[in-house]
C-alpha cells in the first residue's frame, strides 16, 4: 500500500484547503479510508472517514466544515476543509484499513501516510 498526500499549505483564518490522498496497491474489497490529524498538545485522531459504500463519518470538531470524498476511478480520497481556524493547525494524515477489520464509522485504521502540514494563521 502506498499513500501519497498533497495539498497542505498555510492559510488565514476562514480560508479553505483541499487535501488529496492518492492510494495505490490497496485491496478495494474492504475499502475504508480516513483523514487523521495531530494538532498541538493532542494525540493523533481520526477526523473524517469514508467506506466503500460512500458512507462518511466526521468528528464534531470538523462536522459542517470538512467534507471527505472519493474519486473511485482514480483511487484518490479528498478532504475539503472550509472555514479553517488556528485550532485546525497541525499534521494531517491519510489512513486506510489494510486488514479489513475496522468497522465503518470506527477509528482503527492501521496504515498511515507520512503526513502533510496545515497551518492556519489568525
Amino acid at each position: 500500500v502506498d499513500l501519497a498526500e498533497s495539498g497542505g499549505d498555510s492559510v488565514q483564518t476562514g480560508g479553505s484547503l483541499r487535501l488529496s490522498c492518492k492510494i495505490t496497491d490497496y485491496n478495494p474489497s474492504h475499502f475504508y479510508a480516513a483523514w487523521y490529524r495531530q494538532v498541538r498538545g493532542k494525540e493523533r485522531e481520526g477526523i473524517a472517514a469514508i467506506d466503500r459504500h460512500g458512507r462518511v463519518t466526521y468528528v464534531d470538531a470538523v462536522k459542517g466544515r470538512f467534507t471527505i470524498s472519493r474519486d473511485t476511478a482514480k483511487n484518490i480520497v479528498f478532504l475539503e476543509m472550509n472555514n479553517l481556524n488556528p485550532e485546525d493547525t497541525g499534521s494531517y494524515y491519510c489512513a486506510v484499513d489494510t486488514a479489513g477489520s475496522c468497522p465503518s464509522g470506527s477509528w482503527c485504521h492501521n496504515f498511515y501516510g507520512w503526513g502533510i502540514q496545515v497551518t492556519v494563521s489568525s
